[in-house]
């Protein structure tokens, strides 16, 4: 009965200490605040507009980054000077690009030091050749009908090519096939035109400037029909 008195007691005596600790603890945090506060022109409101600010930046370089359209390789789905919202978490996870997406991506040592803009047209082991009999691109053997994303002036291609995706790299395609450096210029190059996966920074899923030309990049269905690599090759 003594030593449980004993504990008893000693907890008992500890308690005001925790208590007295965490006061001056909440008065520091306070004080610090309040010093803040008082250092800050515009007090509440120029602390509350910085965080929103962090938040904004914390948004962009991890979430959705904004870039601005510099050409018309993109035409007519993006046109210069159109600003375009890129998820940089769409391929975080797991996911890969797919045929048809629109990327922008890091073309140092591959396309020229900078950030590009193109859309993905043939993926890891894909055969991509231009041009068929009726002038369209063949993937893995199948024509493909691009007029849905292509310029209305142009056709798939002016030069010809027939080439192999090596695995964990991207052939990339302008929209504007004949105002477009792509990957069919650089074929020859060290590189051969095909860019790492891993230099993707993400997806283009949205136009938010101009207001009028306000839309979604949803991925188009144009590529859909291609086999897998490996089927039977026109």
């Amino acid at each position: 009965m003594d030593t449980e008195a004993q504990h008893e007691e000693r907890d008992r005596s500890s308690e005001p200490h925790e208590n007295t600790s965490q006061g001056e603890e909440d008065r520091s945090r306070s004080s610090l605040l309040s010093d803040v506060l008082a250092w800050l022109p515009g007090g509440r409101i120029t602390l509350s507009v910085l965080l929103c600010l962090a938040l904004l930046l914390a948004f962009s370089v991890f979430v959705m980054q904004p870039f601005q359209i510099p050409s018309g390789s993109m035409e007519s789905t993006l046109r210069v000077g159109d600003r375009v919202l890129v998820n940089k978490l769409a391929y975080r996870f797991g996911a890969e690009p797919t045929r048809g997406d629109v990327v922008v991506f890091d073309g140092s040592g591959y396309f020229g030091e900078g950030d590009y803009i193109k859309r993905v047209v043939g993926t890891g082991g894909d055969r991509v050749a231009c041009c068929d009999s009726k002038g369209r691109l063949e993937v893995n053997g199948k024509s493909v009908d691009e007029r849905a994303v292509l310029h209305a002036t142009d056709a798939p291609s002016q030069v010809g090519f027939d080439i192999v995706v090596p695995e964990g790299t991207l052939f990339l395609l302008g929209d504007h096939r004949s105002d477009s450096r792509d990957s069919r210029d650089y074929l020859g190059a060290p590189g051969g035109g095909f860019v790492p996966v891993d230099q993707v920074i993400g997806r283009a899923e949205w136009i938010a400037w101009p207001s009028g030309h306000w839309h979604s990049l949803s991925r188009t269905d144009v590529y859909a029909r291609v086999p897998a690599p490996g089927g039977a090759h026109g």
